[in-house]
């Protein structure tokens, strides 16, 4: 049985201090901060928002590390871990210590567009080698190809393979993802703007951004979802509209590291190619606070 990644999955950002070092101290205080929320089902390292490419494997593994070793609450853990060069993915996976990990998030890859058999090669050889469970994560505006539904219904087969993280905002896709598979199979959203809409087709969560800041918001907009109460859920992703597009007007995660300076959780500093907020979008968000 795979482990439940349902509910709010935090896409947990990876702090750095003025010399663009990694700030243990600060993302401690991170974790404190979502796990004092009461409102955080589990946590994913590493992702895109963890800006995982700018990342040096020793560094990756420290995370890693200090992660688990500061999950006080004992919340599932995912790892983000792609790339577009299968090999080396799996290679580099067998070199990590990922113990006390329950998944791996990894992002199709990028760049290249390979065809859907390519995409279902990639994915079934990284579950074949990894010791743990794999959610597909579809995001086309970052990778340049689309997990066709078919393609999601071949791998949902796989018995390492426990969901996709959806961030494709087509909402007929997800419908044909979820008439396609199991219901063991997690449909999860990967954008925090679309989550209400995949709700209502079988969607079972959230991996969120905007969550590093508001965990309790968007764990109450899920539990509306849950209840049937769309009217609700609907007002709640509301209130995010004008905060949410901000986080995304120069890059992710400039925007929600930005948020999180304003509310003293971590400094705005982001590494290279990715450039610190301007001070006309750093005014915008502190405007925008909720």
């Amino acid at each position: 049985m795979h482990p439940d990644f349902r509910g709010l999955g935090v896409a947990v950002v990876t702090p750095f201090n003025q010399n663009l070092d990694v700030d243990f101290k600060a993302l401690k205080a991170i974790l404190e901060h979502l796990h004092s929320s009461k409102a955080v089902d589990y946590l994913v390292v590493m992702g895109s928002t963890g800006e995982a490419p700018t990342l040096s494997f020793e560094e990756k593994q420290e995370l890693i590390s200090f992660i688990k070793s500061h999950n006080k609450e004992r919340l599932p853990l995912m790892v983000g871990h792609g790339g577009n060069n299968t090999r080396a993915l799996i290679d580099s996976l067998s070199k990590l210590d990922i113990s006390g990990y329950q998944g791996i998030l990894s992002a199709s890859p990028a760049y290249i567009r390979p065809t859907q058999e390519g995409i279902y090669g990639h994915y079934a050889a990284l579950a074949d080698a990894a010791t743990i469970p794999v959610m597909l994560y579809n995001v086309p505006s970052r990778t340049g190809s689309n997990i066709a539904p078919e393609t999601v219904a071949r791998l949902a087969k796989h018995k390492n393979i426990l969901g996709i993280k959806d961030a494709s905002a087509e909402l007929v896709q997800a419908m044909e993802i979820t008439n396609r598979t199991d219901e063991d199979f997690i449909l999860v959203s990967g954008d925090d703007m679309f989550t209400v809409p995949l709700f209502s087709v079988g969607c079972e969560g959230l991996i969120s951004v905007l969550s590093n800041a508001y965990p309790r918001l968007y764990k109450q907009q899920i539990e509306a979802c849950y209840a049937g109460n769309y009217e609700e859920a609907g007002r709640l992703a509301k209130s995010t509209l004008r905060i949410n597009d901000l986080m995304y007007r120069e890059g992710n995660p400039v925007g929600v590291k930005q948020l999180m300076a304003h509310l003293g959780l971590c400094d705005p500093y982001v590494r290279l190619p990715l450039a610190k907020a301007s001070d006309e979008l750093s005014a915008e968000i502190k405007d925008a606070m909720l």
